[in-house]
C-alpha cells in the first residue's frame, strides 16, 4: 500500500485495493485470512505483483547490471590464434590438404577466451514472482550478485529467497528451470551457417526438460505401453478428440521456443494410440479400423501432416469436424500469441451430441426451438421429496449430468413449475 500510495493520489481506489488485500480466502468451504500478500489467483494479483516487484528490476537495472557489465569484447583465445596462424602458412607452402586439417582442429576451440578475466555481462529477465540472472564472469562474483539480491528483497521488499530454487548453475555443464524450460549454453562445433561460421556455440538454448516429457506420457500409459482412458468412454467422439487435441495442442503451444520440440513427436505418437484405444474400446472394434475410418492429412506452412479427423454432418449446418494431430514441430524463434475461438470442451454424455445434432427435446421429442436447461447440482433435483418425479429429472439423474436438452415449451414448463411427468401423449391443450 505504501508503494501504491507513492503515485496514486485516489484514497476509494486505495481502500479498494487494500480490502482486496485483506479479503481472505476460502478452501475447501473454510474461510482463512489473509496475512500477507496478494491474493493468489486473483484478477488483481498480476498488476500488483509486478508494481510490488518493480523496485527489484530498477535495483538490477540500474545498480547491479551497470556493475557488472564490461565495455567490450572478449580477448582473443591464444590456442586459436597459434592454429590460425599455422593454418595460413600451410596454405601459403602449398599445402591445402594439412591447412584444412588445421582448420578442422580449429573448430574444436573457441575463437576468443572463455577465461577472460576483464570480460563480464549480466542479464536479467522476470515473470511474476520468479526470475532469472544470466552471469559471465567468476564464481566469486556470481555469489555476490546472489548475497546482494537476496540482502535488497529482505531489506527493502521484506522476502526471503528459495533456497532450494535459487541456485547457481554453469550454463556449461548443467541447465536452470525456469517457467518450466531448462535454460543452458548450446555447443556444436560442427555447425556452420552460410558465412561458415560457427553460430550456434555459446547461445543461449531452450529446452523442454525430461522429467515434463516423462510425466505426460505417464498419463497415457502403463507399463511402458499406450492404453486407453476409461473415464472418457462415456463421452461422444466428438468430444474425446477435442480434449486429446486439446491437451497436445497446448503443450506444443507453449514449448514452440524449445530447441527440442522434436521430442514432442513421440508423445504425440502415445497419445495419438491412447486415443485410438480409447475410440476402439466405446465403439468396440479394432485400432486398426479406427486408423482406417478417421486418417486424414492437414497442411500447415512446414508441410502436410498426418492426423486424425472425425467429421460430423449436420443437415443445414456446418459439420462438426473435430481433428487431432496435424501440428508441426518446427520450432518459433519469435512465437507470436494468436487469440483463437476455439469451441469450449463440454462435459457431457454421448447422448447429449447426439440430441443436439438432431436437435431433439429430451422429454417430447420435439424438434423446435431446442435449447439447454442446466441445474446447478444434482443434489438439488427432488429436493423437497415430490410425491412424483418428473420426467426432465428421472433422465438428469439416471445420467448423471446437469444439463439437458428441451425444447422451448417444455423448458418453459418447467421454469415455471409444471413439468410433464410423461415422454409421450401429455401435451398441453390449445
Amino acid at each position: 500500500m505504501t508503494i501504491l500510495q507513492e503515485n496514486i493520489r485516489d484514497n476509494r481506489f486505495l481502500r479498494l485495493i487494500e480490502g482486496a488485500l485483506k479479503a481472505g480466502y476460502c478452501e475447501e468451504w473454510t474461510y482463512h485470512p489473509s496475512l500477507s500478500g496478494t491474493p493468489q489467483g486473483g484478477i488483481v494479483s498480476p498488476i500488483l505483483s509486478n508494481i510490488y516487484m518493480d523496485r527489484l528490476d530498477r535495483f538490477v537495472q540500474e545498480t547491479l547490471i551497470p556493475e557488472y557489465t564490461s565495455i567490450g569484447r572478449r580477448e582473443a583465445n591464444p590456442a586459436y590464434r597459434h592454429l590460425q596462424y599455422e593454418a595460413a602458412r600451410w596454405r601459403k607452402t602449398g599445402n591445402p590438404q594439412k591447412a584444412e586439417e588445421v582448420r578442422k582442429e580449429m573448430r574444436k576451440l573457441p575463437s576468443r577466451s572463455p577465461t577472460d578475466p576483464t570480460y563480464k555481462r549480466l542479464r536479467y529477465v522476470r515473470y511474476a514472482d520468479d526470475f532469472l540472472l544470466g552471469f559471465a564472469g567468476p564464481m566469486a562474483e556470481a555469489e555476490e550478485i546472489k548475497d546482494r539480491i537476496a540482502t535488497f528483497l529482505g531489506t527493502d521488499l521484506k522476502l526471503t529467497l528459495s533456497a532450494e530454487k535459487t541456485l547457481i548453475t554453469h550454463a556449461h555443464t548443467g541447465r536452470a528451470r525456469f517457467l518450466g524450460y531448462e535454460i543452458g549454453i548450446m555447443e556444436a562445433p560442427t555447425k556452420l551457417d552460410q558465412h561458415r561460421i560457427r553460430s550456434v556455440n555459446g547461445k543461449v538454448g531452450m529446452y523442454i526438460p525430461e522429467d515434463v516429457i516423462q510425466a505426460k506420457r505417464k498419463r497415457y500409459m502403463r507399463d511402458g505401453k499406450a492404453i486407453h482412458r476409461t473415464e472418457l468412454l462415456k463421452d461422444s467422439e466428438y468430444d474425446t478428440i477435442f480434449r486429446y487435441q486439446g491437451e497436445y495442442r497446448g503443450l506444443v503451444n507453449y514449448y514452440a521456443m524449445a530447441h527440442n520440440l522434436g521430442k514432442l513427436g513421440y508423445l504425440r505418437w502415445m497419445m495419438e494410440t491412447s486415443l485410438l484405444k480409447t475410440l476402439a474400446s466405446k465403439n468396440k472394434t479394432s485400432v486398426m479400423s479406427e486408423v482406417k475410418r478417421l486418417k486424414s492429412t492437414t497442411k500447415t506452412p512446414n508441410g502436410p501432416r498426418k492426423n486424425l479427423r472425425l467429421r460430423i454432418p449436420r443437415e443445414g449446418k456446418k459439420p462438426l469436424v473435430a481433428t487431432f494431430g496435424g501440428i508441426s514441430l518446427k520450432r518459433l524463434k519469435n512465437p507470436v500469441i494468436q487469440d483463437q475461438v476455439l469451441t469450449p470442451y463440454p462435459r457431457r454424455r454421448s447422448e447429449i451430441v447426439e440430441k443436439l445434432l438432431y436437435d431433439t427435446c429430451e422429454v417430447c421429442e420435439s424438434k423446435e426451438n431446442v435449447q439447454m436447461h442446466h441445474v446447478r447440482s444434482l443434489k438439488d433435483l427432488n429436493k423437497k421429496g415430490k410425491r412424483e418425479m418428473p420426467l426432465w429429472m428421472k433422465l438428469m439423474i439416471s445420467r448423471k449430468r446437469k444439463s439437458i436438452p428441451l425444447c422451448r415449451r417444455c423448458h418453459e414448463d418447467i421454469q415455471h413449475n409444471m413439468p410433464r411427468t410423461k415422454r409421450h401423449g401429455n401435451r398441453r391443450a390449445g
